[in-house]
């Protein structure tokens, strides 16, 4: 297995660390996971570099890399839900996320490439952006409530920039799920052909 393969395994790793981690709640659980969430969104970024930089781009990269990227996001998500997402809206952003997987799966079986839509990679951009902000809110009210009595809460300014109750995490959140929606239209239109025939059972 070459290097930006065992990067991609590795993020699934950080997935079951990550799990495990916010079953724990507290600065350490929390602290971990924010961790874990954080290396993995770098790793996604590294594979990917690394396997164009070096030519070291493999079939099974091009399966491993997505699902362990999906795997991670849903593993968040499904976490932060209901009490920083809606269900409605992880739904329909786990389901954009599978949907648009298997139809590049089918692509690639086809030997054909879906053009990436811009609105994917900001979608990815807010989606992480979103979960960062979330974890860092829960690593810090976890550190205020061990170290004494409720009061107001942490009065850092990470803690009041990544407070749900602010303005940065809603429009993190409103720009992921509007923006999931639309990649999602993007890839089904860009795919069309490839669903087409998929349909009609044509190679």
């Amino acid at each position: 297995m070459n290097l930006p393969n065992s990067i991609s395994l590795a993020r699934l790793v950080l997935t079951v660390v990550f799990i495990t981690a916010v079953s724990f709640p507290g600065p350490a659980g929390y602290g971990i996971a924010l961790a874990a969430f954080v290396a993995g969104t770098i790793s996604d970024w590294l594979d990917g570099y690394l396997a164009r930089r070096l030519g070291l781009v493999t079939s099974l990269g091009k399966l491993l890399d997505p699902i362990a990227d999906k795997v991670l996001v849903a593993a968040a998500f499904v976490f932060l839900t209901p009490r920083f997402c809606p269900v409605w809206a992880t739904v329909l952003i786990l389901t954009r996320e599978f949907l648009v997987t298997g139809l590049r799966q089918i692509a690639v079986e086809k030997g054909e490439v879906i053009a990436a839509a811009w609105s994917g990679k900001w979608k990815t951009g807010f989606q992480l952006a979103f979960c960062i902000t979330a974890l860092l809110w829960l690593f810090l009210q976890a550190r205020v409530e061990a170290a004494g009595p409720a009061g107001p809460g942490d009065p850092s300014f990470l803690a009041r920039l990544s407070d749900p109750g602010g303005w940065l995490q809603p429009l993190l959140l409103w720009l992921a799920v509007g923006l999931t929606g639309l990649s999602g239209l993007h890839y089904l239109w860009n795919g069309r052909g490839i669903l087409r025939d998929a349909t009609r059972g044509t190679a």
